[in-house]
Parts: structure tokens; C-alpha cells; sequence
């Protein structure tokens, strides 16, 4: 639970917030997503259980360093959810996506409770957040961590290919 100044942050957030507005907690390399549903109640994608649970997937994953098997769709108090991280309201997708009214955003986000699956790829807590919201499945830091993969994979392969090019060139200057 958030203390001193996070509380009051806090606080602040939720006299703001909206029913359907998505919340972002900052969490390091990542950021967890929720919906607000009002009361200081959030629906979010989360982790179920600790590592000894029995998924369906056999998959394991981490969300704030636990360890996981499977993961569900859960309303829980905001509290709960913020933990030692502060929260802010991002609609920022509003910019290019039309939002859904928000009863229908909350409706969305109640009816997916108890759904189980993840994938930090194809099916984590933003892209359950914006499937409620927009009706979209979409996320910024999965987009993104993906770009960084299809951009890095290649230029180490051809920075090993120039390796090793560089070393046979160096090579055969040796041998003449």
C-alpha cells in the first residue's frame, strides 16, 4: 500500500479518475494497466496464485517480481494494485482511437472477469486495458519491446557477420 507522499499521489489520481479512464503504475521496465470502474475499484490482468499454482498453460511469467503460472482478469481496490508504485491516469490513446462511453468500457472490463491467459506479446494487462477502453487490442510497451527486438537481432547478426569478416580479411593479410 502507498505511504506519505505516494499516498497523497495517490489520492489525488483517484479524485481525478474517471470510470473507464486506464491507469498506468509505472513499474521500472514495465508498467502495469488498469481500468477504473469508480469506488477506488480497478479491473486488471493480473497474476493468480503463486508459482506452485498448477496453470493451464505451463507457462510461468512475473509480474512485480512474483512468480506466476497463470494469470485472470480481477476487480480489486486500487490499493491493492498500486503497491509501492505510483499511478497516473493515460488515456493517451484517445489521440488516435475513439474510447467507448465509459459504461460500456466498464461493462467490457467487469464482463472479462475470471478470463485466464497471458502472454506479454499478444495478451498482457495494456492489451486488456485497451480492448476494454477501445475495443482494440493494443499495446505501446509490447510495440515497442518488439521493434527493439526486430531491430536489435539483425545488428548483431551482422555485427558478427562483420566480425567475422573483419577477422578473415585480418587473416589472410597475415598469410601474404
Amino acid at each position: 500500500m502507498a505511504r506519505g507522499q505516494d499516498e497523497v499521489h495517490t489520492r489525488n489520481v483517484i479524485s481525478r479518475a474517471q470510470e473507464g479512464d486506464l491507469l498506468e503504475f509505472p513499474r521500472g521496465l514495465y508498467s502495469h494497466w488498469a481500468v477504473y470502474i469508480g469506488k477506488e475499484e480497478v479491473v486488471h490482468l493480473t497474476g493468480n496464485g503463486n508459482g506452485n499454482d498448477i496453470g493451464n498453460s505451463g507457462q510461468v511469467f512475473t509480474i512485480c517480481g512474483k512468480t506466476f503460472k497463470k494469470a485472470e482478469v480481477k476487480k480489486e481496490s486500487i490499493w491493492n494494485v498500486v503497491s509501492d508504485s505510483l499511478v497516473r491516469i493515460n488515456n493517451s490513446k484517445d489521440r488516435h482511437i475513439r474510447p467507448r462511453p465509459a459504461h460500456a468500457i466498464v461493462r467490457e472490463a467487469l464482463s472479462k472477469q475470471g478470463e485466464v491467459g497471458y502472454n506479454v506479446l499478444w495478451k498482457n494487462c495494456e492489451h486488456f486495458t485497451s480492448l476494454c477502453r477501445y475495443g482494440v487490442i493494443r499495446s505501446d510497451q509490447a510495440d515497442k519491446a518488439l521493434l527493439g527486438t526486430i531491430i536489435a537481432v539483425p545488428a548483431i547478426i551482422i555485427g558478427a557477420i562483420g566480425g567475422l569478416t573483419s577477422g578473415s580479411l585480418a587473416r589472410k593479410k597475415e598469410k601474404t
